[in-house]
């Protein structure tokens, strides 16, 4: 009776994924963008356009952001928006790796193998879209610290399963609140505002192929595994999220990097647009198992809750 019912419930699992894949499959098909033709890649630069919102400066609030002209403050939100560009690009890269890894050797009829494929593809022309824009609001390549690209190349060899897809998830929802808000931004440069958009369409359908693949893979894992995945994702959101603004930012916005760093630190505005911006996230998380007394610390120390 035991293996009946295991049995009936397996085969419901594997249709609802299936059922998933096929409907983000078709999605696709009737929904994405090339951004080489969709994006104005060639009209210069308009200097008088922020990066970013302006509220989701990382110094937006402070005593500084008022001492700063409004020439320096869309400056910074330029650099901004170009770091986190960079650190999507890094973490797309890990993204690819990991899901290449996943289905490798697996069934290539299965929907969820071609989706797989599919996401791939979208996030090469996503992270090509992230080069070309951070190159146009003329700043540098920004990368996370040695320190974090090591522990990427960890993370992307070693995660499996909910540890892998919940990671992910995190990555691209905290992104996602903040796109929303920028590519409706008139007051933010056109061209970022496109880079946006086709960002914010396509991940949809990433994000919730990973709250499926997360969920499910879950299904079969005991407290154990739970409590110590749960503690990996915390700690790879903690480097994601810290290192999506580079300090160098300050430097090339013409600032005082040392007050800048420790504004930012303190800036008590931003660190709210992280937590409410991530509330549904969070309730996710928790519903899954995988939001537990040491996972919150480190949700905590990035200020995601």
């Amino acid at each position: 009776m035991t293996s009946s019912i295991t049995g009936s419930e397996t085969t419901s699992s594997t249709s609802d994924r299936d059922d998933v894949a096929r409907r983000l499959l078709d999605s696709s098909e009737t929904l994405s963008y090339d951004p080489a033709q969709e994006v104005d890649w060639e009209t210069p630069l308009d200097t008088n356009y922020h990066g970013t919102s302006p509220e989701w400066s990382t110094l937006y609030g402070t005593a500084y952001w008022k001492e700063m002209t409004p020439e320096q403050q869309r400056e910074l939100t330029r650099q901004e928006a170009a770091s986190v560009a960079s650190t999507g690009i890094w973490f797309e890269m890990i993204l690819q790796q990991m899901m290449l890894r996943d289905f490798y050797a697996k069934d290539p009829t299965d929907p969820s193998f071609q989706w797989a494929l599919t996401e791939i593809a979208d996030e090469c022309r996503h992270s090509i879209m992230f080069a070309r824009g951070a190159a146009k609001l003329r700043a540098p390549a920004y990368r996370p610290s040695r320190g974090v690209v090591e522990l990427g190349r960890v993370f992307k060899a070693l995660a499996f399963g909910e540890a892998a897809y919940a990671a992910i998830l995190v990555a691209e929802e905290v992104l996602d609140v903040m796109q929303r808000d920028w590519m409706r931004d008139e007051r933010v440069v056109p061209f970022v505002r496109t880079v946006n958009n086709i960002h914010v369409v396509e991940e949809s359908r990433h994000m919730k192929f990973a709250r499926q693949e997360t969920k499910e893979r879950l299904e079969k894992a005991g407290p154990l595994r739970k409590q110590i995945n749960s503690l990996v994702v915390a700690i790879a959101s903690y480097f994601i999220v810290t290192s999506m603004v580079n300090k160098k930012v300050y430097e090339n916005a013409g600032l005082d990097v040392k007050r800048a760093v420790r504004e930012a630190k303190n800036n008590q505005h931003h660190k709210s647009l992280l937590r409410s911006s991530c509330s549904g996230l969070m309730e996710f998380l928790s519903s899954a198992g995988l939001l537990t007394k040491a996972s919150t610390w480190f949700y905590k120390r990035a200020n995601l809750i």
